[in-house]
């Protein structure tokens, strides 16, 4: 892990840069480093008791629209500042951003305190939260008189329903839809959940979700009715359409499916939870089953009626739009509270309680392969770290109609309806129970226990938790709180190991201090105002945070040093008997501590006023200043660099002895270079043999290509023409021609035969029987015309002959 932090002033910048993405002439535009940028200089560094830190997140003003715009919201002057920057350059630790930066002023001013900015999916809009009020910026404006300033459109969100003068609810958490532009999903402490369409109606929601955990008056806590925080699902299966909710009591429930109208969603996952319901809700011999899965089966084709006529060209869609359908005789149920699956263990047990006694303060949502992670953050610094152990699958409650609000064409415009938590009896959840004997009963998914894992923090800044992942490594998990910034990575995946082939033991999240606001022994931290974690496609990522004194800290995280742990404890785990034994007793345990590894804590400058940062050395305060900062720099790095000096003498006799097994390993790979060496001569001489093979073959390819018969050319237009004619020919008129002239060599021989064969005496009578006697000159005409006819005759037939030669010939050709 390398961290980059240095002090506002004494910044250089280098060459001025031009950029793509700004208005901004190119021969204006500087670009600095992301810390040293002069947006976040003493002159306007806002004082740390401006912003109001009493909610139940930490502050975020920071936003990133995933490729290369940062945005950070000014105190002060109320505005919204975009930075234009460049990850990864000059070197890949660091991060540009240009300057001047572009002002976004609000068009109508925004009259309260903003503690939350967040901005959608494709980077048009941000959301501006606060305790007293909630509007949406338009980043797309008009320009304004003013250099480098935008006037962007505002619009007030929920003020009916949350800000009134005499309305006693609050806000507990707001987000955007991750597969809609236009959807904000809002949590308050009336237990509702409502979705809000910016694209249609932003003073009414769209929907609303009344949440009844438990029966009014059947439950004497108190806590187990009060919300605290949520989270949509991601991409597996059904958690896209489902919602988590997390109750003060540390419980969490499922509302599924919860879908934004018109949102957007991959066919390829619609159709595969379709075929699933089909394949194991409908054949499945339980009829309970049957009716759930039925019901989830006419929902999917009524939201997506692609399904239905996905013969006709639906299997060339990528993505489906979703359309506003519920069922009407029925509301969404509240799955839960999702008890852990222990092996014999029922619900009331010691196991099934757990360890964590504070109340629940935030709830975070992790998609890590196939296990769908859940961590819940409690009040006394605890994380509690669950998988789901079974699939997530949509339920309604029969008997409960929704009010539905539809349009002047027909169509639901917005619907609201009661979640109720079914009771079920308590049931013991097996470990070794398959998965397919509780599909579409139901039932809500169990969870896995993971790990307990507690941070050590202060009881003042124990409360404020905020969680995120990590874009480039989803194993990995950085909690927010008012003491720095610690990781949390995942070292055993159930799901995914197991579908992976990988035999891995059970090993527990390694949590390590990547930030501290600290100084020294303080027991008054300065939390962060803002935190961003930032990655490229180059496998880069880093961590970006703003300090209360509007300092920017820039952190880059790399995943070689959890690799390089994992790697010394493969080293250790295949050490020798003897080796291990002898390791042992010499109380060398570890070859490098992790701490080591790790590398120092990036520890935050004390807080100092504005007027301290222009003091010089000689006088009483700056070396009052100097000589904490070298009390700070002597505590971190030096006595760091001390640990290395005596573990690096320590463990010299196992180093050396790791490197001499090295060097065995070495020896043995060069003996198997030098048989490889040999083998590839002969392996050469092969393919020698066989190159020449192969151009002998080329040879008598070409000399084949070569050969009369196979050089065929196209006919031209009149050889297809004579080539028709002569089809017609030899289809109809040869047939004919032949069978006339077999009739007239028939007629010829009678005729001839007769004459040979009759007297002229009885020729004479014949004739003259007949009434017409032929005189001699006839009959000798006769004669000349029969031996014309024959001689007629004899040349078709040679031309008959000739034309068949000349078809038979042209076939062969062809």
């Amino acid at each position: 892990m390398r961290f980059s932090f240095d002090l506002p002033e004494g910044r250089q910048s280098p060459a001025p840069s031009p950029s793509p993405s700004s208005s901004t002439p190119k021969s204006e535009l500087e670009w600095f480093p992301l810390q040293n940028h002069p947006l976040f200089s003493s002159a306007t560094a806002t004082p740390a008791a401006a912003l109001d830190t009493s909610g139940r997140k930490p502050p975020n003003l920071m936003a990133w629209d995933g490729a290369s715009r940062l945005y950070i919201w000014d105190l002060e002057t109320k505005c919204l500042h975009r930075l234009s920057i460049r990850l990864g350059e000059p070197d890949p630790s660091s991060i540009l951003a240009a300057s001047p930066s572009k002002v976004l002023q609000a068009e109508t001013p925004v009259s309260f305190e903003v503690s939350k900015i967040s901005i959608n999916k494709n980077g048009s809009a941000m959301l501006l939260a606060g305790t007293e009020g909630l509007c949406v910026m338009y980043l797309y404006g008009r320009s304004s008189l003013a250099q480098n300033t935008i006037i962007c459109r505002t619009v007030s969100l929920g003020s009916e329903i949350y800000f009134q003068r005499n309305n006693f609810i609050r806000i507990l958490q707001i987000c955007w839809h991750p597969y809609s532009d236009t959807h904000l999903g809002i949590l308050s402490s009336d237990s509702v959940f409502r979705i809000f369409d910016l694209s249609t109606d932003i003073g009414q929601p769209e929907q609303e979700y009344y949440l009844q955990p438990v029966e009014y008056g059947s439950s004497r806590n108190a806590a187990a009715i009060c919300p605290v925080d949520f989270s949509f699902g991601g991409e597996h299966l059904w958690d896209k359409f489902s919602v988590f909710i997390l109750f003060s009591d540390g419980s969490t429930y499922i509302i599924c499916p919860v879908v934004p109208f018109a949102s957007l969603y991959k066919w390829e996952s619609i159709l595969e939870l379709y075929n699933d319901a089909h394949t194991f809700g409908l054949k499945s011999s339980n009829s309970k089953a049957v009716s759930n899965s039925n019901m989830a089966i006419s929902w999917l084709e009524a939201t997506f009626p692609e399904l239905v006529h996905q013969d006709g060209g639906g299997g060339q869609l990528h993505i489906v739009r979703a359309q506003p359908f519920v069922h009407m005789d029925a509301s969404v149920s509240l799955q839960g509270p999702l008890h852990n699956m222990c092996d014999g263990v029922t619900e009331d047990s010691d196991v099934q309680k757990g360890t964590c006694e504070g109340r629940a303060v935030s709830f975070h949502y992790n998609l890590v392969g196939k296990d769908t992670i859940l961590v819940i953050a409690r009040s006394d610094g605890q994380l509690q770290l669950d998988a789901l152990a079974d699939e997530i699958q949509p339920v309604w409650t029969m008997g409960s109609a929704p009010r539905l609000c539809f349009t002047s064409s027909d169509k639901i415009a917005g619907v609201a309806m009661i979640c109720e938590s079914f009771l079920s009896s308590p049931t013991v959840l097996k470990l070794d129970q398959t998965p397919y004997s509780t599909a579409w009963l139901g039932q809500p998914p169990p969870l896995l226990r993971l790990a307990i894992v507690d941070l050590a923090l202060p009881i003042e800044s124990s409360s404020l938790i905020g969680m995120i992942s990590d874009p480039l490594l989803p194993e990995r998990t950085f909690c927010i709180h008012a003491g720095g910034i610690d990781s949390i990575v995942l070292h055993f995946l159930p799901f995914t190991n197991h579908t992976t082939g990988k035999e891995e033991p059970i090993r527990t999240p390694s949590v390590n201090s990547v930030l501290s606001t600290c100084p020294g022994d303080s027991s008054s931290p300065s939390p962060l105002h803002g935190f961003l974690a930032l990655s490229d496609s180059y496998g880069s990522s880093w961590i970006v945070g703003l300090t209360s004194s509007n300092d920017c800290i820039v952190l880059q995280m790399e995943t070689w040093n959890v690799l390089l742990t994992d790697a010394f404890d493969k080293i250790q785990e295949n050490l020798t008997t003897e080796e291990t034994t002898s390791t042992k007793q010499t109380g060398f345990n570890t070859i490098i501590s992790k701490e080591l590894l790790n590398g120092p804590k990036a520890v935050l400058l004390p807080p100092s006023a504005p007027n301290l940062r222009s003091v010089t050395a000689d006088s009483i305060e700056g070396r009052s200043m100097l000589h904490q900062y070298f009390k700070l720099f002597h505590e971190n790095y030096v006595e760091y660099a001390h640990k290395v000096h005596f573990e690096l003498q320590r463990h010299a006799p196992q180093l050396k002895k790791v490197i001499d097994g090295e060097h065995s390993r070495l020896h043995k790979m060069q003996q198997k270079l030098l048989e490889v060496e040999t083998k590839q001569e002969n392996l050469e001489d092969r393919v020698d043999r066989a190159v020449k093979i192969h151009s002998s073959l080329e040879e008598r390819l070409q000399s084949l290509r070569s050969l009369p018969g196979l050089q065929k050319n196209p006919l031209s237009k009149a050889e297809r023409e004579f080539k028709m004619e002569l089809d017609k020919f030899t289809g109809l008129e040869l047939d004919a021609l032949h069978s006339s002239i077999e009739a007239l060599s028939a007629r010829t021989k009678r005729y001839t035969h007769s004459l040979q064969a009759d007297s002229p005496t009885q020729r004479t009578q014949r004739l003259m029987r007949r009434g017409n006697m032929v005189p001699d000159d006839g009959v000798s005409e006769l004669k000349s015309l029969l031996e014309k006819l024959s001689l007629i005759n004899s040349e078709n037939s040679k031309k008959v002959k000739l034309v068949e030669s000349a078809l038979k010939a042209r076939e062969i050709t062809d």
